[in-house]
């Protein structure tokens, strides 16, 4: 069935409300529009869904949500009763649509005789991957579409241990879900029938109780907390998102007293106003925050995105001003905190294990090899994180002490597998108050980390491309690279050409190989003479081909020199495919 062929189908079929075939009856004109709403189903990809929201089968709306939901708890029926008994735990964040979504997949489940645990307003995703673990559940489902624009909306699933499902399990859903070809095959369940039937059931708030406990437990240093209470002050952004309550909970109850809460983006706002895109890693959702910052004179600066798993921060720098921290800046800060606090209170586990993504800072290995830990690479995405916990505990080799990714998120504790901006804010904030316990403020302390491992400079370059032409272009430039392996960048030879969907690891200079284990995935990874790495790979979730970089310099000033140059390069690169 072509596009076309779709699209009248869902204009003509009274399945779909009025609203929707309303809607598209509105874009009968634009032939174009049609297509792009059209042309695919949305894809169930390894982590869920995630779309713009809308009319079509390429779109986020309650049909797909439907749609994927019965794949999966038709996957679920077939691991049996006991699998099925155990029910499905779901949240979902401030976005528009999100609360609706949430219900729908509950009441789909219910419709399959799965119990549905809903939490009763919006929650952060790391909360859900809690609540699965803490209920009991066979799987979890989150909507939310992270930090993405307004305009979209998704759908992440979790499996028993608190994880977003790992291969080959989130294969064997994709089937199910595929499988499901009419949208009239959904068994949904009225609300009223599956409260009655006790399927559709609201969380009460020991939950969140028991997640808050978790999250003070990964407190390390109370007393400076106590030390600089009365005069050590907060501004703190949910940026409109599910961070509000439990962040600003965890501050409290862990002795904080002066936090200041940016009041234009404190409730939930699914059109993100006073940011558009409500992503901490852009400084400019910071410019409020720092407007107030400069008012109460604050120590620290702390943002959490939507659904409240990325954490970004801002501190004065020695001129005074407030800047924005990059993901591995933050993340760094937190190994050394963590590793050095431990160390110091006895708490260090012998086999302790930091875990770190591929295109994550380097700083963190001779961090490791300071304190005697073990650093683990994964590859990109939070959920292979999770799978090492989860691997660790299975073995009792290693025990989890904290992990992280580039992309501001990380987890100290085990209570969560997914990255948790609760923790992390806490975590930020008790750090800060450590350092000024020592004089020093956030920004003077990550230049003593820096002077004591060299410094470490990363950028990023992403290319938005959009619609049908952006995946195409972004598949001709990673077969372009595969193909034709660059020899060098910015003058200095490529060493190592890491291609980890082919598993072709070679040594350009030497003709040596090596041996990966990682799962296969669409990245590609050169590291250079100097030590300086490259990595290109597509996003998961955005319309995106991201370019990561990573230099040691002698200075701040050389590292941001080299960065610019591996920027410039790839940019002449770029310019000829």
């Amino acid at each position: 069935m072509d596009y076309k062929e779709k699209y009248n189908q869902w204009v003509n079929d009274e399945y779909f409300d009025e609203a929707t075939r309303n809607e598209l009856k509105a874009i009968a004109d634009d032939d174009k529009e049609i297509q792009e709403r059209f042309y695919k189903d949305l894809e169930f990809g390894t982590g869920g869904l995630r779309g713009i929201m809308g009319a079509g089968t390429n779109r986020m709306n309650r049909y797909t949500v439907g749609k994927a939901t019965q794949g999966l708890a038709n996957y679920i029926k077939k691991q049996g009763e006991e699998t099925v008994k155990k029910g499905v735990a779901l949240a979902y964040d401030s976005r528009n649509m999100s609360k609706e979504f949430a219900e729908t997949a509950g009441l789909v489940m219910a419709g399959n005789g799965i119990k549905a645990y809903i939490y009763d307003a919006l929650r952060p995703t790391p909360m859900l991957s809690f609540a699965v673990r803490h209920l009991g559940c066979t799987a979890g489902i989150v909507v939310t579409a992270s930090h993405n624009p307004p305009e979209y909306n998704g759908y992440k699933v979790y499996w028993a241990d608190g994880g977003q499902v790992p291969y080959p399990r989130d294969e064997e859903i994709i089937t199910e879900v595929n499988k499901v070809e009419k949208y009239s095959d959904i068994k949904f369940m009225d609300k009223d029938e599956a409260v009655k039937a006790g399927l559709f059931n609201v969380m009460d708030k020991s939950v969140d109780d028991e997640f808050i406990k978790n999250v003070k437990a990964q407190s390390m240093n109370p007393e400076v907390i106590k030390a600089v209470a009365d005069d050590f002050k907060i501004v703190y952004t949910p940026i409109h998102g599910s961070g509000n309550i439990p962040v600003r909970r965890a501050l409290s109850e862990i002795g904080f007293k002066n936090v200041f809460v940016v009041k234009e983006q404190e409730l939930p706002d699914g059109n993100f106003t006073t940011v558009g895109y409500p992503n901490p890693e852009d400084p400019k959702v910071f410019n409020l925050a720092i407007e107030l910052a400069k008012k109460e004179n604050a120590d620290v600066i702390v943002g959490t995105d939507p659904d409240c798993d990325r954490v970004g921060v801002v501190v004065k720098n020695s001129e005074g001003e407030y800047v924005v921290l990059t993901g591995n800046m933050t993340g760094a800060l937190l190994t050394e905190y963590i590793l050095s606090q431990k160390k110091a209170n006895g708490t260090l586990p012998s086999n302790g294990a930091v875990i770190k993504t591929i295109v994550t800072t380097e700083m963190i290995r001779p961090m490791c090899e300071e304190y005697g830990v073990k650093l683990f690479d994964v590859l990109t995405g939070f959920k292979y994180i999770g799978e090492k916990i989860k691997e660790f505990e299975a073995s009792g080799d290693y025990t989890y002490v904290f992990g992280f990714e580039e992309s501001y998120g990380c987890l100290a504790g085990t209570y969560a597998r997914d990255k948790d901006a609760v923790v992390a804010t806490m975590l930020v904030c008790e750090m800060a108050a450590y350092y000024k316990t020592k004089g020093l403020t956030l920004y003077e302390g990550l230049m003593e980390v820096y002077k004591k491992y060299g410094f470490f400079k990363e950028g990023i370059k992403s290319l938005t491309l959009k619609g049908i032409e952006g995946v195409e272009r972004i598949k001709y430039i990673m077969d372009t690279l595969r193909n034709n392996t660059p020899s060098e960048f910015a003058g200095i030879k490529v060493e190592w050409a890491r291609d980890y969907q082919t598993k072709e690891f070679k040594n350009l200079l030497t003709g040596e190989t090596e041996e990966d284990t990682l799962p296969l995935s669409n990245v590609l990874h050169y590291t250079l003479e100097d030590g300086t790495w490259i990595c290109a790979r597509p996003s998961g979730t955005e319309p995106k081909l991201k370019f990561y970089y990573g230099v040691k310099a002698e200075s701040i000033e050389a590292a941001e020199a080299k960065v610019k140059a591996l920027d410039a390069d790839v940019d002449a690169k770029l310019e000829k495919m």
